[in-house]
C-alpha cells in the first residue's frame, strides 16, 4: 500500500479533514498535514487499515491517551474509522509537529548540552507514563518532536504495560520484544539506543544472538556512557529505572545537617552531658582559685578556629563579548583578649576562658563565559519591536560548566523573542565556578535585549 498513499493528498477525511500534504509513512501507515476546520488550525492525521484484529483495540487505546495530560506528550485531538480509495482506516488527528529528531541527525549528533535538553522532559515524560500502568513503546528519533520549540513524544503508540506492542520489533526494541509484551523496561532500552544515536549517528553494535550487552561506541563520553551502559542491559531487571537515569544526570544536592535546637533530642543528649561536666569545672574553680585561673600561657588550650562563610560582591552585568570577572576572596578575623581580675578588685574571678575566635573566608572563583550563542531572529521580526524587549534567562551550571538546565527569571512581553531566548540560554558554555579550589555547581542569569536592530546578551554569575 505505501505507493498509494501519496495519491491521496486533496482527499477529504469524512467531509472534516482534508489531506494537505503527504508527510510520510510505511507499509502500514501514513501522516498527512490537514487543519481542524473548527480552531483553524494546522494539524497532522495518522491513517492505519483497519485490522479486523486490531481495530477493536486501536480505537480504545487513541481515546485513552487523549485524556492524557503532560507538556512533553504529543496532544491527540479526535480519532475515528473512515474509507478512502475502498480501503477501510482508522484516523487519528494530533498536534502538528515542525520536526522531529530523525530529520536532525543525518545532519549532526547533538551536543552534549542538547542531549540534556532532549532527556529531561522526555524521561518526564516516560515517568509519567509509567507512573499510570503506561508504556510508550515506541520511543526512537521519529517519535521525539517538536511543537512550538517544546519537545513532545509521540502518544499514539501508548498502551497499558503488558499488551502486545501490535507490531514486529525494530532496531529500537529490546530483546524482550520477540513476544511482543511491552513493559517500562522496554521503554528504558529503547531510550538508550536512541540516546546513542543521538549523540553517535549512529547505534550501539549488537549481536542479538549473543547473550552479550551492546557494545557502545568509543567516542561517547560521560556521564551518557553510564546512561546508556545501564539502559542496555539484556536482563531487563538490571536496567536503570526511569528514576535513576535522572539521579545520575542531575544528582539532587546533599541535605544540611539539621540544627540542634533546645527541643530536639540531640541537644537534650548534648546538655545532659554538659551540665555535669560545667559544675565539675565550678568546684574545681572554687577550690583552685587564682592558681588555676593563671596558667602559664603554654598551658592554655589553643584558640579554636572558626570558618565564616564571606558574601562575595557580585559583579557588574557585563556584553557577553566581555570576560568576567574573578574576584578574590578575603580573609576576616574576630578576636577577644582574656580577662584576669584585678588583685585590688572585689569582683568575683571569672569561671571560664574564652578562646580567641578567627574566622576564615572561602575563596571564591566565577566562572567565566566561554562560549555566547546569540538568539535565532529574523530581521522582521526584529523590525516589529518598539523600544527594547528584555528576557531573562537563569541557567544552572554544572561543574564542568555546561548547562543543565534553563528557566525564565522574566519572560518578557513576547512569547516568540522569549523562546528564542531560553533556545540561546541552553546553549551557551562557561568555564567551572570554584570555591576553595574545588569546582562546583553556579548560575548564571542571561539578559537579552532585543531591539530593531539587534539583539544582545549580558551575563551576570548569581551563585556561587
Amino acid at each position: 500500500m505505501k505507493p498509494e498513499w501519496k495519491r491521496w493528498e486533496g482527499r477529504v477525511v469524512n467531509g472534516e479533514f482534508h489531506l494537505r500534504r503527504y508527510v510520510g509513512g510505511s507499509d502500514h501507515s501514513a501522516v498527512f498535514v490537514t487543519e481542524r476546520s473548527a480552531q483553524q488550525q494546522k494539524a497532522a492525521i495518522k491513517l492505519v487499515p483497519a485490522d479486523p484484529q486490531n481495530a477493536g483495540l486501536q480505537l480504545p487505546r487513541w481515546e485513552g491517551a487523549g485524556k492524557l495530560s503532560h507538556p512533553h506528550l504529543l496532544r491527540l485531538f479526535q480519532t475515528g474509522r473512515c474509507e478512502l480509495g475502498g480501503i477501510a482506516l482508522l484516523y487519528v488527528v494530533t498536534e502538528y509537529a515542525e520536526e522531529n529528531l530523525s530529520e536532525v541527525l543525518p545532519q549532526r549528533p547533538l551536543t552534549d548540552a542538547e542531549a540534556r535538553d532532549m532527556l529531561r522532559p522526555a524521561l518526564d515524560a516516560l515517568a509519567y507514563l509509567h507512573s499510570k500502568g503506561l508504556v510508550h513503546g515506541h520511543i526512537k528519533p521519529a517519535n521525539i518532536m517538536v511543537v512550538a520549540d517544546q519537545l513532545r513524544l509521540s502518544s499514539d503508540g501508548i498502551r497499558e504495560i503488558g499488551e502486545s506492542s501490535g507490531s514486529q520489533p525494530s532496531v529500537y526494541d529490546p530483546p524482550e520484544a520477540v513476544s511482543a509484551v511491552t513493559s517500562a523496561a522496554g521503554d528504558v532500552w529503547s531510550l538508550g539506543m536512541t540516546l546513542v544515536e543521538t549523540l553517535t549517528q549512529r547505534l550501539p553494535g549488537w549481536d542479538k544472538t549473543q547473550r552479550g550487552d551492546p557494545a557502545l561506541p568509543a567516542t561517547l563520553q560521560e556521564p551518557f556512557r553510564s546512561v546508556a551502559r545501564n539502559c542496555l542491559r539484556r536482563n531487563p531487571e538490571e536496567r536503570w529505572t526511569v528514576a535513576e537515569i535522572k539521579s545520575h544526570l542531575w544528582p539532587a544536592p546533599a541535605a544540611p545537617a539539621p540544627a540542634l535546637t533546645e527541643g530536639s533530642p540531640g541537644a537534650f543528649a548534648k546538655w545532659g552531658y554538659m551540665v555535669p561536666l560545667i559544675a565539675a569545672c565550678l568546684v574545681l574553680a572554687a577550690l583552685a582559685g587564682p592558681r588555676l585561673l593563671n596558667r602559664t600561657p603554654e598551658a592554655q588550650p589553643a584558640p579554636a578556629a572558626v570558618k565564616t562563610p564571606k558574601i562575595e560582591a557580585q559583579p557588574k552585568p557585563s556584553p557577553a563579548t566581555s570576560n568576567v570577572g574573578t574576584p578574590d576572596g578575603g580573609t576576616s578575623h574576630r578576636g577577644s583578649s582574656d580577662s584576669k581580675p584585678s588583685p585590688k578588685s572585689n569582683t568575683p574571678p571569672p569561671t571560664a576562658l574564652r578562646p580567641v575566635a578567627t574566622a576564615k573566608s572561602s575563596r571564591v572563583v566565577h566562572g567565566e563565559v566561554l562560549q555566547q550563542v546569540s538568539p535565532e531572529v529574523s530581521q522582521s521580526a526584529l523590525r516589529t519591536i518598539q523600544g527594547t524587549v528584555k528576557v531573562k534567562v537563569r541557567v544552572e551550571v554544572d561543574p564542568s560548566g555546561s548547562v543543565v538546565g534553563a528557566k525564565f527569571d522574566s519572560a518578557g512581553p513576547s512569547k516568540y523573542f522569549a523562546s528564542r531566548a531560553l533556545q540561546a540560554a541552553r546553549r551557551w558554555e562557561f568555564s567551572p565556578a570554584e570555591v576553595d579550589g574545588r569546582k562546583v555547581a553556579s548560575e548564571w542569569v542571561l539578559r537579552f535585549e532585543f531591539a530593531r536592530n539587534s539583539a544582545k546578551a549580558f551575563p551576570t554569575p548569581a551563585t556561587p
